[in-house]
């Protein structure tokens, strides 16, 4: 990556960009920062804190930032995204390594939601903070619970309706369809219960630091679980991940 744009040098730009205006509060980082994990092939989870009816200007002025730097080679924008007051953009600039996304969540002042729970989202790392207006809130418990086995029920009973699917395309010969299921269906449920059992307050991460957060052994069992070399060997873990799902979500106390 030598001549490259570094994540410092973007982060620093942008702070520069960002801070003296008065309708943008807070700037900070989360993804890989927050949990201490970052690595060469990490990219970059900023999310900027401003007025209500200002996120077109901040991502305006975050652009004009980042185009000082380097072309923009990429760029998309995600919508209807489920909280209100948010709004997302991934970027990649033409001087980066093809690893060093920047994902962009630019949140406004009267969002309930600003992803700040160290439980849930790790320690955010804060740029700046104007007269520390953005706290950081405390995790409800009892009602974090409550949605996870509400949740939960929900999982269960799509598993229950859904999960044959991968049977009936065996059964059709169609094994691309049937791997396919497998793969969103069967061990996307797996997972979710592993980590309801393992670790709750990421149950909603998919598969997102299962390598540091799942036990070694788990693990490794869902490795083998995953990789799949042909209709038999489909077969044999079909029914292996669909026995060890019941056992896992029957754990899984309401």
């Amino acid at each position: 990556m030598k001549g490259k744009l570094t994540r410092l040098r973007i982060i620093q730009t942008l702070v520069e960009a960002l801070k003296p205006l008065d309708f943008v509060h807070a700037l900070y980082e989360g993804g890989s920062t927050a949990f201490n994990r970052v690595d060469e092939w990490s990219d970059i989870d900023l999310y900027a804190v401003v007025d209500d009816g200002k996120m077109k200007d901040t991502f305006s002025k975050i652009e004009k930032a980042l185009e000082s730097l380097s072309p923009i080679a990429q760029k998309l924008e995600i919508p209807q995204l489920p909280w209100p007051g948010v709004s997302q953009i991934f970027y990649k600039l033409k001087a980066t390594s093809q690893y060093l996304l920047i994902d962009f969540a630019v949140l406004e002042n009267s969002s309930p939601e600003k992803f700040l729970e160290p439980q849930i989202h790790g320690n955010a790392v804060f740029y700046f903070n104007k007269a520390g207006k953005i706290r950081i809130p405390s995790l409800d418990m009892e009602e974090f619970r409550r949605k996870m086995l509400e949740r939960r029920l929900k999982l269960k009973t799509r598993f229950e309706l859904f999960n044959i699917f991968v049977q009936k395309e065996i059964n059709r010969s169609n094994n691309i369809q049937a791997i396919e299921l497998y793969r969103s269906l069967t061990l996307a449920a797996l997972v979710e219960a592993l980590r309801m059992k393992h670790g709750p307050l990421h149950y909603d991460f998919n598969i997102s630091y299962v390598h540091h957060e799942l036990p070694a052994e788990t693990v490794s069992s869902l490795e083998k679980l995953y990789f799949v070399k042909d209709p038999d060997d489909l077969k044999r873990k079909y029914r292996k991940a669909t026995k060890w799902f019941e056992e896992a979500i029957s754990e899984i106390s309401g």
